[in-house]
């Protein structure tokens, strides 16, 4: 799978390319600007981008209007979006698009190279993943201002931050070590609680859930 990466930090820039390498990603380029990791990744049509979020020429969100142009201008190239703070909006943005291949973590997931290759992955084969800390507070800022969200039982809260995580229905049950059926039966009842339309379609799902979450 090949990758190119968006860090203006040489020394994290430096660290991704050796995590993926040994990872088995190929990655094709490594850069440090929002500018150039959109001319590279333009070029190289990589099957995923990794970009910080704050990146020059600005410092300010740069990496991320890079990366939502980006999954516009390539539909075939996942996008995944790293950062320092934790940000419900962020994702919001990222998500936009209407597309699937995206990824929003905090930077510390990268300290766990196992896992976030999978993420990487995960996201290249069109997959969406959101980092867990940013689903724990939804549903918790939620459920302190949502009576139908206060009102889900404590394994429905679960569904829902794992939903919103962007897990499928088979992740999810794996996750709690119970059956699809019972995961199925859940969700159900979690989005009929939020009254929002069922869709199997992962990305649109959880579009649909972190929008009801961050009214």
């Amino acid at each position: 799978m090949r990758v190119v990466i968006g860090e203006d930090e040489v020394l994290l820039r430096e660290g991704l390319v050796l995590l993926l390498d040994r990872a088995g990603f190929d990655v094709v380029a490594a850069v440090g600007d929002a500018d150039s990791l959109v001319r590279v990744a333009v070029q190289h049509r990589p099957d995923v981008v990794v970009s910080d979020i704050r990146m020059p020429p600005d410092g300010t969100d740069d990496g991320l209007r890079a990366a939502v142009a980006l999954a516009t201008r390539l539909p075939a190239t996942g996008v995944l979006v790293l950062s320092q703070h934790l940000s419900r909006q962020y994702a919001l943005d990222l998500l936009e698009p209407g597309r699937p291949g995206v990824g929003y973590l905090l930077k510390q997931r990268v300290a766990d190279a196992r896992r976030f290759a999978a993420d990487v992955r995960t996201v290249g084969e069109g997959g969406t993943v959101i980092d867990p800390e940013i689903a724990a507070a939804a549903v918790a800022r939620a459920g302190r201002v949502d009576d139908r969200v206060s009102s889900l039982t404590p394994r429905q809260s679960e569904v829902l931050a794992l939903l919103a995580r962007g897990l499928s229905n088979a992740a999810i049950a794996q996750e709690l070590v119970i059956t699809e059926k019972s995961v199925v039966e859940h969700v159900s009842k979690v989005y009929a609680a939020m009254e929002l339309e069922q869709t199997g379609q992962e990305h649109r799902r959880v579009l649909a859930v972190l929008r009801y979450l961050s009214r």
